[in-house]
């Protein structure tokens, strides 16, 4: 009887245990996950595409000094590379996409507005306060007798409809030609630049020079335009010349105030609103970005005019997602049982008309919707000859944004049902005939609970995007009818819609407040959702 040779790269018997890898791990590891060519080719694009966004991303770190960003970005990016050029740790190599897409498109959205919610964000306070100083000088430039006047032409950098624009001026007493922008004045080598008669610049090197229509075309961006200089600002005057002027209103470190020099009114720095003050109370327009801690929290409790109609609009949000979701659940479900009998002919046709709707942009869908609903032309009272305001009328109009919105989603339930209820056994149905059991005793007893068990997840995700649908009530209703006394909350405004109308329909944007309302809403969202999911676990273990 021969014995099997043994050695490195061997498999020994071992009695009562089957044979055994007596190779090393690394030899055994290599053997059971071969490199191919192809995978060598991803992974070396992948890795280079990897390096690439690094070393566009160090940039603007470097240039802002947030040298902890820069570090953790270089921390990441070497611990990308270690990861997927070393045959270590596999499970790592699979779990780390997905963490890193989670933590981009989900963990920083939500930390981000969460710190966005303490500040005064918004129009006019979007910098620090050394930008806004720089601001209020610049705008307020005005031309003084003796200001340097330049010959202009105007250029952006790419699209000429769209770039951005950048002031090409020439220095009438040396001929120098300087590109100028927000930033301020760069100076141009004089061999990539042309220069016609009278200092115009024709062509320049990486800008495109507009022509007249072009020009004329942004002329509001071109006059709103504000380039600084160390001697005040260059705004243009038409669009072929530009001045050097002095601003009016200068900033003071003395007082930590800006005064204006030509009626001497003065504005302090208020710290706690993040903008200069006048005594009598008026603010400058541009202020800078501060930390209010909870004020925009409890302006939405305090404030009578907000937290008023707020306990409305939420019990007309929650009736509002459990009817549309409750609603088309219980369409959407009664049409799939009655195409799942067996004694249904043409069920694939039926099938394909009632997804009709699931296949239409809701987009489009919601507009056409609100006009067949028009008191005046709508399809709706024409065809039923009615002569009701739709929109005109709270509970008419609520009425009518459920019923949009039952022939919208009821489609998607409809699948979801008939694929749970194919996943039920007959013979679970079959059964409780055979015991006796009514129809409808069959299906309370068994065919429910288990379609609830399959569905209740979606059936609570579908009632978080509900919540907060905006485009369900913006282009239907824009929230209305509205009260006489009240413009800002109609009787069909969700959360969503009312926190759009506070934020963004008044002076300008309010994005700080914006985000406090925001965790308002995904608080709620939050708790209706953690109940849900658990009482779908215990329906699980229940009928597991």
């Amino acid at each position: 009887m021969s014995t099997p040779l043994s050695g490195p790269g061997s498999a020994t018997q071992t009695p009562g245990r089957g044979p055994v890898d007596s190779r090393p791990p690394r030899s055994r590891a290599a053997h059971h996950a071969p490199i191919t060519l192809s995978g060598l080719v991803g992974k070396v694009l992948l890795l280079g595409l990897t390096a690439g966004i690094a070393v566009w991303a160090a940039f603007p770190l470097i240039d802002g000094e947030k040298w902890a960003g820069l570090a953790l970005l270089a921390a990441t990016t070497a611990g990308l590379f270690y990861l997927y050029l070393t045959r270590r740790h596999i499970p790592a190599k699979y779990l780390v996409p997905g963490t890193l897409f989670l933590i981009a498109f989900q963990v920083f959205p939500v930390l981000y507005t969460a710190s966005t919610a303490f500040t005064n964000f918004g129009d006019g306070h979007r910098g620090s306060k050394d930008e806004a100083i720089v601001a209020i000088q610049t705008s307020s430039v005005t031309q003084v007798p003796g200001s340097t006047e330049y010959a202009l032409s105007v250029a952006t950098k790419g699209d000429p409809a769209t770039g951005p624009l950048v002031f090409l001026v020439t220095d009438p007493a040396t001929g120098t030609v300087s590109a100028g922008d927000t930033g301020g004045l760069r100076r141009l080598d004089a061999d990539d630049v042309a220069v016609a008669t009278g200092g115009k610049v024709t062509a320049a090197d990486g800008y495109t020079v507009l022509n007249f229509g072009q020009a004329s075309a942004r002329s509001k961006e071109i006059t709103d335009l504000v380039v600084p200089t160390a001697g005040g600002a260059l705004r243009s005057s038409g669009l072929s010349r530009a001045y050097e002027g002095k601003a009016v209103r200068a900033y003071e470190a003395g007082c930590d105030c800006v005064r204006d020099t030509a009626t001497g009114q003065t504005w302090t720095a208020d710290e706690e609103v993040g903008a200069f003050v006048a005594a009598d109370g008026e603010h400058l327009t541009q202020g800078w970005k501060i930390n209010v801690g909870l004020r925009n929290f409890t302006r939405v409790l305090t404030d009578e005019n907000i937290s008023g109609p707020f306990l409305g609009t939420l019990i007309w949000n929650f009736a509002f997602a459990i009817g549309s979701t409750g609603g088309t659940f219980l369409l959407g479900m009664l049409i799939a049982l009655v195409l799942h009998s067996p004694r249904m002919r043409g069920t694939n046709l039926y099938r394909v008309l009632l997804v009709l709707p699931y296949a239409m942009p809701s987009f489009a869908m919601l507009l056409a919707w609100r006009d067949m609903f028009n008191a005046d032309f709508g399809l709706i009272n024409n065809l039923f000859g009615l002569d009701v305001d739709w929109f005109g009328q709270p509970w008419t109009a609520r009425f009518a944004v459920i019923l949009v919105q039952l022939w919208i989603g009821y489609p998607y339930m409809f699948l979801v049902a008939t694929g749970a209820l194919q996943a039920i056994p007959r013979e679970l149905t079959e059964a409780t005939s055979v015991d006796g059991a009514s129809p409808w005793q069959s299906f309370r007893a068994v065919t429910l609970p288990l379609l609830l068990v399959a569905l209740s997840p979606l059936l609570i995700s579908s009632f978080a995007y509900n919540f907060n649908n905006f485009n369900a009530i913006y282009l239907t209703t824009e929230g209305a009818p509205f009260p006489a006394d009240n413009p800002t909350n109609g009787a069909t405004d969700l959360l969503i819609t009312y926190t759009y109308r506070l934020a963004f329909g008044g002076q300008g944007a309010e994005f700080g407040f914006a985000a406090a309302i925001s965790l308002f809403i995904f608080a709620i969202v939050a708790v209706v959702s953690t109940v849900g999911f658990r009482r779908t676990r215990k329906q699980e273990e229940v009928y597991s």
